[in-house]
């Protein structure tokens, strides 16, 4: 079969977005200013084309019934092959595609999913649940070690209607297959929205979220999509783990806590109830400048402890803030914003206005004012040139790579207490890792992308080079710039990954963070639920008795 059986637009299989994907001019004006700061050459070598790669034939052969679901179409199989991380990408633009999938399965229903892990579970197959594809830990390669008969990854993108809506309740029977654009679509005939935007929305799924704790676009109080689940239905090879709906319960650990995170070790999560709200009708905005970073992080911990829960508390600092087109490089700028379906919101704003005066901040009170009148004033100036960099970003990297450009992130949280020694200290070890490994001198950028009443969450930038300017020589010094940053984070004090998963990346700072002993116990809840260990083995941990390894990016 050499035609794909995908029913959505065309993938870069190479980068982020659909095949058809084009930068603006405005944004190619960008990359090449990007490049040259980093003494990058433009390059217009061609980008990688499905002939160009040479995979093997597929090891097993699905059963019969259900071969009409199975793909080894080449464009199937690479757009399988990883995720949407600098690496994956790195790895495409080498020709080498990272251990592809001998097929991929679009099940039809549920029933279809039962069906494909009872065959891979009897014929000892690795399944990989996929959902949009997003992953930028290594959480969808089929990276699972020679103790299989191979590996299948399992897209659910048929899987993708909202069953059910509880306009009473304010709830949703919503397929895990559902990308971010597709379920609000459902929703929006209701006049209700789930408004979880992660910066992968338009790419990712419900069931991807869930099982891998995303962060949405709220700043404040509904960080995690865990706060919007309100249930859970996976299928394992065992049978279906279903919980109830209920708006809160004290009857013992909950089932969904389970689900959430468990990266397609212990499942594929078909169904879920999630909590929806009206469309906000209010909003707020302000962009605040401040001649100090850290005098700028106590704005925003007096903003987080106040309890006014804005939905936007974006704190960028000087070189992050000239990297999204918001300053000139020598301020620091929180992007603040508050919306409402129910009311006004000006004592909220006049309030957290109060807070960052207090700490020195500066901005334009009568753009504050046009921002609640109604208008689009959230979408321009500050506030909406950051968000729109802030979509189109994963956009800009793909050319990056190309030219040898390391263009990466990484994220974590930490809290308040330690923060200012924990930005000291991660952008001090990372500055040496990155000198170490391809000679250049480069500085950190920072952004906090949520923060709590304990603490924020820092989400840094790595922008730097290859000495050669090689694809294969910026890979290699990829790889000791992320294990120095897994690292750095846990070593001062902060959490390996905050929304980003675990995946194969993060295992060796998950492995010093999580004690042993509950590593142990879910292993065993994995023995329960898939005792032949065909589900995504080597993600977070390795199945008991079956020893996976870290592989994947980094080797």
């Amino acid at each position: 079969m050499t035609e794909s059986l995908s029913r959505r637009a065309p993938r870069r299989f190479w980068g982020w977005g659909n095949a058809d994907a084009a930068l603006s001019p405005r944004e190619q004006a960008t990359v090449n200013s990007m490049l040259a700061a980093l003494d990058a050459p433009l390059d217009d070598r061609p980008v990688p084309q499905v002939g160009e790669f040479k995979l093997p034939a597929p090891r097993v052969a699905p059963p019969v019934a259900l071969a009409p679901m199975f793909s080894a179409a080449p464009l199937d199989r690479l757009n399988h092959s990883a995720g949407k991380s600098w690496a994956d990408c790195a790895r495409m633009w080498l020709r080498q595609a990272p251990t592809p999938p001998d097929w991929v399965a679009y099940p039809d229903d549920e029933q279809a999913v039962a069906d494909i892990l009872d065959w891979a579970s009897a014929a000892k197959v690795a399944v990989i649940p996929y959902g949009g594809g997003s992953s930028v830990c290594g959480g969808v390669e089929a990276a699972v070690g020679s103790g299989y008969a191979g590996a299948v990854s399992l897209d659910l993108e048929r899987l993708n209607r909202v069953l059910e809506v509880d306009p009473v309740s304010r709830a949703a029977r919503i397929q895990g297959g559902a990308l971010g654009p597709e379920l609000e679509a459902q929703l929006k005939p209701h006049g209700l929205t789930l408004r979880h935007f992660p910066q992968s929305f338009e790419f990712s799924t419900l069931g991807g979220w869930i099982v891998t704790r995303s962060g949405g676009h709220y700043a404040t109080q509904h960080t995690h999509i865990d706060d919007f689940v309100e249930a859970t239905r996976l299928v394992t090879p065992r049978g279906v783990l279903q919980s109830r709906r209920l708006p809160g319960s004290g009857a013992g650990p909950a089932p969904d806590r389970l689900v959430l995170g468990s990266e397609g070790t212990l499942g594929v999560l078909t169904e879920a109830w999630v909590r929806l709200q009206a469309p906000p009708r209010f909003r707020a905005s302000a962009a605040v400048q401040f001649a100090d970073f850290l005098q700028a992080t106590e704005a925003v911990r007096a903003i987080a402890q106040s309890g006014l829960a804005p939905s936007n508390c974006r704190l960028l600092d000087p070189r992050e803030a000239l990297f999204a087109g918001v300053a000139d490089g020598r301020r620091t700028v929180l992007v603040l914003g508050f919306e409402s379906a129910d009311h006004p919101l000006q004592a909220w704003m006049q309030r957290a206005l109060e807070l960052v005066a207090d700490h020195g901040g500066q901005f334009d009170a009568q753009a504050v004012e046009r921002s609640m009148a109604g208008g689009d004033e959230h979408r321009s100036g500050a506030a909406g040139a950051w968000r729109d960099a802030f979509l189109r970003m994963p956009y800009w990297r793909d050319p990056a790579v190309g030219a040898g450009v390391i263009l990466d992130t990484f994220e974590t949280a930490v809290t308040w207490d330690r923060f200012a020694a924990f930005y000291q200290g991660v952008k001090a070890d990372l500055a040496r890792a990155i000198h170490a490994a391809t000679g250049q001198q480069s500085e950190l950028s920072c952004r906090f992308t949520h923060v709590y009443a304990d603490g924020p969450a820092p989400y840094f930038t790595i922008a730097t080079r290859a000495a050669d300017g090689s694809v294969a020589s910026a890979l290699a010094a990829w790889r000791d710039i992320k294990q120095a940053a897994n690292a750095a984070v846990v070593a001062h004090g902060g959490t390996i990954t905050h929304h980003h998963a675990v995946g194969r990346d993060h295992r060796s700072g998950y492995e010093r963070e999580v004690d042993p002993l509950f590593r142990q116990m879910l292993a065993a809840a994995k023995q329960v639920a898939d005792p032949h260990a065909v589900l995504n083995p080597g993600v977070l941990f390795d199945p008991a008795g079956r020893a996976v390894g870290i592989t994947g990016a980094l080797g």
